[in-house]
């Protein structure tokens, strides 16, 4: 993937209007219900459309904004609810944008297998992110006298690092002694592959699982997945993702891979709605069900069970034999709500209309061209504030992390929100930028340039 090149001209408002008469996606921001500036000021309930000037809006790594097809779908979810009660698990509504009840999960995985690059019966809409997390640990967590470590990114969000320490107290271990963090070198905020690599060799005759982030929610950077998966199996370890940040925003392909196992939250990227209801990958090969036993003595792997994850065919026997579905919808628990599953639903139904392709093609045109305007006119040495995320397209996804020079946070972020510039911030000192290719445009990315370094030079 070459890094785009950019004129002259390419710093003008002109400019960055002709990328956006020249954006074949651009389409897509009329599906979207942008935030206005007038809404985002108020602290009452505000019915979208208060005002017409929308709220530059670069937060879809934290959440993305609504999809118009979110209300179609959840309105056709309440009259469903309201006119047939619990038919609505089974009787399929003509017209209808929903499958039943029961067959919503399957209907969010059709979808969400193309964007993460899997067979639909690899993945199932589920749980939450760390719930998620915790499912899959429980199954492919087998720690040994001899190989019972973990390795991490030494910067993992609180659920991963959570979630891995209290899988190794279950068990009886040390995190201290049981838990490796995988850090840069000093002074610097990029892991380099090599360098993840070496830890493998390092820990390779006590490690049992690697853990890594599809994209560091810090720094922006995106791994090299298949490179660090393919090393890791050779060297004994499973191999599993968290793709909260990488969801919906660089091409992944889960199966071809081989990854094990992978979880995701789908309200970033994806604009499933806050705490939306999640994802969750198990490779083919650890989804298979055996039977040649007798169809009373199905073969599968452990995982902890719930009804839901059981064949329809017997789910409603209530005989207390547990015959897993086939691939990760086995590893289901309880009834989803549908009201999270059609939420969901909405949300895949825009990526149905286009592909990760294009997605990805238009996402490394708008950082790129956010990175240029940055970098514009100054030095290392003059610019207050370091891009951390790597310049490499093919190294990250939407998100650029700037880090400010220290003291400047507080008063910057303020700053953009009183100029209705939605993005975010981590402590220490850094802005988290993500122009999103579904709804943001080329326009939007030079206002905010030019806010930006106004707040800066305020």
């Amino acid at each position: 993937m070459s890094k785009p090149v950019f004129p002259a001209e390419a710093g003008t408002k002109e400019y960055a209007a002709a990328l956006d008469a020249a954006d074949q996606l651009a389409g897509f921001r009329e599906k979207f219900i942008i935030p206005s500036k007038a809404n985002i000021a108020t602290k009452k309930l505000a019915k979208p459309g208060l005002s017409p000037e929308p709220c530059i809006y670069f937060c879809g790594n934290s959440l993305g904004i609504q999809p118009k097809a979110v209300a179609k779908y959840l309105e056709a979810q309440l009259d469903t609810w309201a006119s047939i009660g619990v038919g609505g698990h089974f009787t399929d509504i003509e017209d209808s944008p929903l499958k039943p009840w029961q067959l919503l999960s399957e209907q969010a995985a059709e979808s969400m297998c193309k964007i993460v690059g899997a067979q639909p019966e690899e993945v199932t809409a589920m749980g939450t992110l760390t719930a998620n997390l915790h499912m899959l640990l429980a199954s492919f967590y087998k720690p040994s006298a001899t190989k019972h470590k973990i390795l991490l990114d030494w910067k993992a969000f609180p659920s991963d690092h959570y979630a891995i320490e209290s899988h190794i107290a279950w068990h009886g271990l040390d995190p201290k002694d049981s838990m490796v963090l995988v850090g840069p070198e000093e002074g610097e905020y990029e892991i380099s592959t090599d360098r993840i690599l070496s830890y493998i060799d390092k820990h390779a005759a006590d490690a049992a699982l690697i853990l890594l982030p599809g994209i560091q929610y810090y720094t922006g950077q995106f791994f090299d997945m298949p490179k660090i998966t393919e090393y890791a199996h050779s060297r004994g370890l499973v191999v599993g993702w968290d793709l909260a940040h990488a969801y919906a925003n660089v091409i992944l392909k889960l199966h071809d891979w081989d990854v094990d196992f992978a979880a995701w939250c789908t309200y970033k990227y994806g604009n499933a709605g806050p705490g939306a209801i999640g994802g969750l990958f198990v490779h083919e090969k650890h989804g298979r069900v055996d039977y040649s036993e007798g169809e009373d003595a199905p073969k599968f792997r452990h995982r902890l069970t719930g009804w839901y994850g059981g064949d329809r065919s017997v789910r409603f026997k209530m005989d207390n034999k547990f015959k897993p579905i086939p691939g990760a919808g086995g590893f289901q628990l309880s009834n989803p709500s549908a009201m999270d599953l059609s939420a969901l639903c909405a949300s895949l139904s825009v990526f149905d209309e286009t592909s990760m392709a294009d997605l990805r093609k238009k996402s490394v045109l708008l950082t790129a061209y956010l990175e240029y305007l940055l970098l514009k006119d100054t030095t290392d040495e003059t610019r207050p504030f370091r891009i951390i995320t790597p310049a490499d397209p093919e190294a990250r996804g939407a998100q650029l992390c700037l880090l400010l020079k220290p003291g400047l946070l507080q008063g910057v972020a303020e700053k953009l929100q009183n100029a209705s510039v939605i993005c975010d911030k981590r402590e220490p000192g850094v802005v988290r930028v993500a122009p999103t290719p579904l709804y943001n445009t080329f326009t939007e990315v030079w206002t905010f340039v030019k806010i930006f370094r106004d707040a800066l030079e305020q």
